[in-house]
């Protein structure tokens, strides 16, 4: 820790896992093929693709560090979820190269984190490549997020984040009110959820996504840049509900001084931007739409 009780940063000389040095990496993995791609902007950050689509941006040294903007947004509930450094038991849904889940073990010492993955070629690929601190109390399960949620005991969890992607995509089963019931169940009443999508133009599915949670929990909103609530273009829509009020006051200061724009939907707004739009249940459930050509150049 340092003077301002903000966690110190591991020295050059001393940061584990792959150097810029060695260059990119590219690995088949079970989902796809998988890059590592030196970040231009910071000497120990790389960032993780999956057949182009980016996952993932991880900086060695500095756990603190969120690169993308949909991640800032996730780790500003992070912040809020408890009083700072308090531990939190979280589960994340969707692995990647573990972000969020370094970003909680770095602000909240001994936090007890369990991620879901599927795809656990990618998760060896982490943790060779890009190795977590012996000392974070974080365990990487193989298997599918909805499974994993599905075994998780009731009243158990501070915190759910869902970001789950079979490619570009959000997978039907984990977009449905049976799923978000399954989150609302395992957090514990004082317990926060958030979850990671994309769309674009009419945002069809994020409308759905957010009547379904409305249908679930008491408290929501929605976060995304103003050009993306426009159907400008394809992005990050954040959802974050729990079943006590939000700190909607302090994440809207946070977002101000966020380097991206965003808008914060929730109430009234919310509900008109839900354009009347049903909660999606199993029967009905399609995975979010594919993004479109060039969306990641």
């Amino acid at each position: 820790m340092d003077a301002m009780g903000r966690p110190r940063t591991t020295p050059a000389s001393t940061v584990p896992g792959r150097a810029h040095g060695q260059g990119p990496l590219t690995a088949a993995v079970a989902s796809g093929t998988a890059e590592l791609r030196p970040d231009r902007d910071r000497p120990h950050a790389w960032e993780l693709l999956l057949d182009g689509a980016p996952q993932s941006l991880v900086d060695l040294a500095d756990p603190t560090h969120l690169g993308f903007a949909y991640q800032r947004r996730i780790g500003h509930l992070i912040d809020l979820a408890a009083p700072a450094r308090q531990p939190l038991t979280a589960l994340h849904l969707g692995g990647g190269a573990l972000t969020l889940a370094r970003y909680t073990a770095a602000t909240r010492p001994r936090s007890r984190q369990q991620v879901a993955e599927i795809d656990t070629e990618l998760t060896d690929l982490v943790r060779t490549e890009l190795p977590l601190d012996r000392g974070w109390q974080i365990k990487v399960r193989g298997g599918d997020a909805r499974a994993v949620l599905e075994r998780t005991p009731d009243d158990s969890t501070d915190l759910v984040v869902t970001d789950v992607f079979a490619g570009a995509r959000v997978p039907a089963h984990c977009a449905t009110t049976e799923f978000v019931r399954h989150a609302a169940r395992a957090l514990t009443g004082a317990g926060h959820y958030a979850a990671n999508t994309t769309d674009g133009g009419a945002l069809a599915f994020a409308r759905a996504q957010a009547a379904t949670l409305l249908a679930v929990f008491p408290e929501v909103c929605l976060i995304a840049d103003p050009a993306v609530l426009r159907g400008k273009r394809f992005g990050n829509l954040v959802l974050l509900a729990a079943h006590t009020p939000l700190p909607l006051t302090d994440l809207t200061r946070r977002l101000a001084t966020d380097p991206a724009q965003a808008r914060l939907l929730h109430g009234r707004d919310l509900t008109d931007f839900t354009a009347g739009a049903a909660p999606v249940t199993d029967a009905a459930a399609v995975p979010s739409p594919a993004p479109p050509p060039r969306a990641f150049d």
